[in-house]
């Protein structure tokens, strides 16, 4: 019943709307009628469910509009992006692969890193919950534990108690009694910790590159060529030779094994 309300209400409503055909004093006057959910009036509303229904409504849209933030905050994507954006200032290829490209990549790899944490969630908090054998506190239990599994593995000790000395909480006694509230900035700043050890190494390679051909130029009196304009051939050479894409993504990825 949930789920045909929510398919029907929200298009029907959006639609009325644009087309300028809904006289919103009306919406409450049909307790019966699904647009009723929808009232924007001053008068009562129907039934307790009708309005637990619509309150879900509005709790779904709240939790759509924070869903990039918690894409890029609780999943794989913020090391992704980082790493490959500093593996592009690494070889000095300016804007090339464009941002779209290193977002869409980072993306994908996301879904796929994420996708055996978001099966476990759909599984055992969505489908349970959509078919109401469990309430709304349950899912939500339910839906924390895959990724808080997840968070575990990548966050750091030391990071975890940074923010409990912070928060001025008693100490968990074990992983599965770390707050929320401590547990996710301490997962992000640890993702930004492993992202820039591994930018660190990537830079590596093409810095002694950068500095073999800045003293080759120097040695020969060309110091007016920009070595960038030099050393850009070499570096793209070597990392099509070591098949870079290969080894990079392949590392990331098993980073979180």
């Amino acid at each position: 019943m949930k789920r045909l309300i929510l398919s029907f209400v929200i298009p029907v409503s959006i639609i009325a709307v644009f087309l300028g055909m809904t006289d919103v004093a009306c919406w409450g006057a049909d307790a019966s009628d699904p647009m009723s959910l929808l009232n924007l009036g001053l008068q009562k509303s129907g039934s307790s469910d009708q309005i637990s229904v619509v309150l879900q409504i509005f709790l779904l849209l709240t939790v759509l509009s924070l869903a990039p933030a918690i894409l890029i905050t609780l999943t794989s994507f913020t090391r992704i992006v980082i790493v490959l954006s500093l593996l592009r200032r690494a070889m000095g290829t300016m804007q090339s692969p464009p941002n779209q490209i290193l977002i869409g990549l980072s993306l994908f790899l996301t879904i796929f890193i994420m996708t055996p944490v978001w099966t476990e969630v759909n599984q055992k908090a969505i489908q349970p919950y959509m078919e109401e054998k469990i309430s709304n506190q349950e899912a939500l239990d339910a839906a924390t534990i895959p990724l808080r599994k997840f968070m575990i593995r990548q966050t750091r000790e030391k990071d975890i108690a940074l923010f409990v000395d912070i928060a001025g909480v008693k100490r968990p006694r074990d992983a599965d009694d770390v707050p929320m509230t401590v547990l996710i900035p301490s997962f992000i700043i640890s993702e930004l910790k492993t992202a820039f050890q591994i930018g660190m190494l990537l830079y590596v390679p093409f810095l002694v590159i950068d500095m073999v051909v800045a003293s080759v130029l120097l040695s020969m009196g060309m110091m007016m060529l920009p070595p960038i304009m030099v050393s850009l051939p070499f570096k793209l050479m070597l990392f099509v030779l070591a098949d870079g894409w290969y080894l990079i993504i392949g590392s990331v990825v098993k980073s979180f094994g």
